[in-house]
Order: structure tokens, then C-alpha cells, then sequence
């Protein structure tokens, strides 16, 4: 990994990020509908490495993120979160659709 640029923002450092994109997935969620949060983001990733969406993306798991809704999974985006959303998808769909409408612009 090559050095990241560091600058000083006032009493804050800040560093040029190693990935574009952020997905992040609720393990609560993903517990309730019985795939697991590992599972979840192990789909994604496998579906990110087929499709090639031309930046790096990063899916982590998170706690609770206070939606919890019924027979589905939370999961958000920095850019949902930009807009104060998240997004709820079915647990069954198939990780390629998922990223399709967790990341809609960036299809090949």
C-alpha cells in the first residue's frame, strides 16, 4: 500500500482513503433474517471482484443501524447517507442485483 497524503485539518488529521465507496451492512439485520452480516458482505465482495465496477469499494459490517425492519436487511452507502437515507433489500436477493441498487450508476 503506497503512502496516503496527510493533511492537518485544524485540530483533525485527515488522509486520502484507500477505497472510493463504502457499503456498510447491519449484522443486527442480518442476524434477524439468518444469512449473517459475514455472509452478506462476503456475497458482496465475491459479486464486486465478478463485475469489475472500475473503483475500489469497501463493505463492512456495522451494528445496529436503528431502521430494523421486517424480513429484510439495512444496508447504506455514503451516498445514501449524504441524502439521509438507507436502503432496505430483500435478503434474497442475488449479491449482483444488491449492488445494483446499492451502487445504481456505477454498472459496467
Amino acid at each position: 500500500m503506497s503512502k496516503a497524503e496527510v493533511t492537518k485539518r485544524g485540530p483533525a488529521k485527515a488522509a486520502t482513503a484507500p477505497f472510493a465507496e463504502i457499503v456498510m451492512v447491519c449484522a443486527k439485520c442480518a442476524k434477524r433474517q439468518g444469512v449473517g452480516a459475514k455472509a452478506v458482505r462476503g456475497g458482496l465482495k465475491r459479486a464486486l471482484k465478478a463485475d469489475h465496477r472500475g473503483r475500489k469499494v469497501r463493505v463492512v459490517e456495522t451494528g445496529c443501524l436503528g431502521l430494523c425492519p421486517k424480513r429484510s436487511l439495512t444496508l447504506a452507502t455514503a451516498g445514501s447517507l449524504g441524502a439521509g437515507r438507507l436502503l432496505v433489500l430483500d435478503p434474497t436477493l442475488e449479491p449482483a442485483a444488491m449492488l445494483d441498487a446499492l451502487l445504481p450508476g456505477d454498472a459496467p
